[in-house]
């Protein structure tokens, strides 16, 4: 899950990029309001964690942009203000949901896991394809019973296969969502991460569930 961070405290943005990367989503920051709504324009994001305060345009104006140009991404906005009348402003705008600083990471981190399985309707709970599970509550990864060890990259890259089993997913998709803005489309890195995955997710196994759909993407088939 890629992620655009919108915070123009660089010390506190940093802080966030960094937690969130621990967390294996792939984070983005902009540090004004016309870099975030030029950033969301020209790239794919699952959610987006908005500061209200921002310099050049504040994030309810990024937000109002954002819903009027017909993006349905959920947002998560941050405000130094606790006033009921403030908080129905953010609501009023488009937000999904808000948070007050200061607050505590952890409780950052449930609102952008309720938020994503909102948007992606998957129900609490592991995901299944044959014998592979994966549990994004623990990041716990097992085929037939027996736990495989990630990278935070492959866990990230075996997620989102997982989340579109059965279907096709180009390399643009995967870039778009498993890596950040600064990843070059012209390496073979993508190619690299799957290879690795078929080493510990398909090795040993008769049934392989990674396949490769030439001159398109790839697919994880149950």
């Amino acid at each position: 899950m890629r992620i655009l961070v919108v915070e123009d405290e660089k010390k506190v943005a940093s802080f966030l990029k960094k937690g969130l990367e621990e967390e294996y989503y792939a984070v983005d920051c902009a540090y004004d309001g016309e870099e975030a709504f030029y950033m969301l324009e020209v790239n794919d994001y699952d959610l987006v964690v908005l500061d209200i305060m921002l310099p050049k345009m504040d994030g309810l104006e990024v937000l109002k942009r954002v819903r009027d140009n017909g993006l349905s991404l959920p947002v998560l906005m941050l405000t130094a203000r606790d006033s009921v009348e403030d908080i129905v402003r953010g609501l009023d705008a488009g937000c999904d949901d808000y948070l007050t600083k200061p607050f505590a990471f952890a409780e950052l981190l449930a609102r952008v896991r309720t938020l994503l399985r909102r948007k992606e309707r998957e129900p609490l709970g592991e995901l299944r394809v044959v014998d592979l599970t994966l549990d994004p509550l623990t990041r716990r990864v097992s085929r037939g019973g027996e736990e495989i060890e990630l990278t935070a990259k492959e866990y990230a890259l075996l997620e989102y296969l997982m989340r579109h089993a059965n279907r096709v997913v180009t390399r643009t998709m995967i870039s778009e969502h498993v890596w950040d803005y600064n990843f070059d489309p012209m390496t073979n890195v993508i190619d690299v991460y799957v290879n690795h995955l078929r080493k510990k997710i398909d090795s040993g196994f008769p049934h392989k569930l990674i396949r490769t759909i030439r001159g398109v993407g790839y697919m994880l088939k149950g």
